[in-house]
């Protein structure tokens, strides 16, 4: 068996997400314990989306249920997407050709190899989806999706301080909106070397939030594969 960390690290100085820490306690006689305070965005770095995120009284990330983010995976591979490419439905349907339905899809470009995701260029570059690839992602009827790149065009101008619409927003608009999890921002992903895995990307569990930070781990060669559910 084979298990890939798929998240990225908490940094705490990152451009985007400023994580300032506090860390109290030096091992001493009087402070035997090092503990460390962080202040971070339940929407940075690794996370999974709540549909609160987009609804008004849906369900937040304490009552998403744990299946609706771990479980058997297809990983649809899109590994040779281009810098500023918009992925169409055509692509999608290409990528799931193979797709049994899974409750996870997982869409693999392994955009971490052409850009460093700590860099603006990661961002401001990323191929990123269509209304229409979207729909098709959402007809496919998963129970979460997830992305290793910026999924929404709007994610670039958000480093300028633009907010769009929400409906310009396609992925959340099409997909999150209907009821399908979002889990977001993954990397390492191209270490899986099969279509299919065991995905695992359970968030924080905190009271009330509309989303929260998440450790996401694949597993392959499991001696019995969960099948879908």
């Amino acid at each position: 068996m084979r298990i890939h960390d798929l998240s990225m690290p908490i940094l705490a100085d990152h451009f985007r997400w400023p994580a300032p820490r506090q860390v109290m306690g030096d091992h001493s006689d009087t402070q035997p314990f090092q503990v460390t305070k962080l202040t971070l965005s339940c929407h940075s770095f690794t996370h999974v989306d709540a549909r609160r995120h987009m609804l008004p009284g849906a369900p937040t990330i304490d009552q998403t249920a744990p299946e609706d983010v771990a479980g058997a995976c297809f990983v649809a591979d899109l590994s040779d997407v281009a810098p500023d490419e918009e992925i169409t439905a055509a692509r999608i349907a290409k990528a799931t050709a193979g797709y049994e339905g899974e409750p996870i899809l997982l869409l693999r470009s392994a955009w971490d190899r052409q850009r460093d995701w700590r860099t603006p260029a990661y961002w401001r570059e990323a191929p990123y989806m269509s209304r229409e690839a979207a729909r098709a992602v959402a007809a496919l009827a998963p129970r979460a999706v997830a992305f290793d790149f910026p999924q929404d065009y709007t994610i670039r101008l958000s480093l300028d301080g633009i907010v769009p619409p929400i409906t310009d927003h396609v992925t959340h608009d099409e997909i999150l909106r209907h009821g399908i999890t979002l889990i977001e921002y993954l990397i390492g992903t191209a270490a899986l070397t099969g279509p299919r895995c065991f995905l695992c990307a359970l968030p924080l569990k905190i009271e009330g939030a509309d989303g929260a930070p998440a450790r996401v781990v694949a597993f392959e060669g499991l001696a019995e594969a969960p099948g879908a559910t």
